[in-house]
């Protein structure tokens, strides 16, 4: 199976990323536009939840963009994106509390976060020069090579599977968290927040479905290329 041909292997992988991209647009879409039961805002939820687990040096900050929430556990900084900081949504409280779920790991050392972190480096070289060291191994007709891209890939994939669950523990926190601190207490809320952050938990099952695919494609085009 040749290069372009292989790429049928990946409609199953496009399809679910689609799918959890319009769920997590629908679900982030409906709730950003409902305030929770106590007008809480996404910093101000960060802030508490922080605070009642002795994480108060931890700084809030604001990103441009729209999603971009995350949390540094090399500067040890929370960001919430423009949509989560200063709103006083469902989704943004829910947003906001996940990445203080991260933040929970961090301090706890939480296993599957330091395997994660550990690998980031391997994963960066892995997705940029898998595909150029597999098409070059082709050219010159050397399946070591090939392998070796193969291997490089590999890593990608390890890193998804290691996030899965690291995603999905830090949700569980958070859904725990905002009971916990008293910032949720009503069914309403609690449903939205769910509805979000299962929502986002589909575009990491679909990211890791991708990657997947991309290594079965690689396998077919080497097994292509020496018929």
């Amino acid at each position: 199976m040749g290069y372009y041909s292989s790429m049928i292997v990946l409609i199953p992988a496009i399809i679910i990323s689609f799918y959890a991209q319009a769920k997590l647009k629908s679900a982030y879409g409906r709730y950003a536009q409902v305030v929770n039961s106590k007008g809480i805002t996404g910093r101000e939820a960060a802030a508490m939840i922080l605070r009642s687990n002795g994480l108060e040096s931890i700084p809030v900050q604001q990103v441009q963009g729209s999603l971009t929430d995350h949390y540094d556990p090399r500067k040890k900084t929370l960001s919430l994106s423009e949509g989560v900081y200063d709103t006083p949504s469902i989704a943004a409280i829910g947003i906001a509390a996940h990445e203080c779920g991260h933040a929970l790991q961090d301090s706890s050392g939480y296993t599957m976060l330091k395997i994660r972190n550990s690998i980031v480096p391997a994963v960066n070289i892995g997705s940029f020069l898998s595909w150029p060291i597999l098409i070059l191994g082709i050219f010159l007709g050397a399946l070591q090579l090939q392998m070796v891209g193969v291997v490089l890939f590999a890593a990608v994939i390890v890193f998804h599977l290691v996030t899965l669950p690291v995603e999905i523990d830090a949700s569980r926190r958070a859904v725990a968290m905002l009971s916990e601190c008293g910032i949720i207490s009503s069914d309403s809320d609690m449903t939205g927040v769910k509805a979000v952050l299962k929502a986002a938990a589909l575009t990491y099952i679909a990211a890791l479905a991708s990657s997947v695919a991309s290594l079965i494609r690689m396998l077919l085009i080497i097994r292509g290329s020496r018929r």
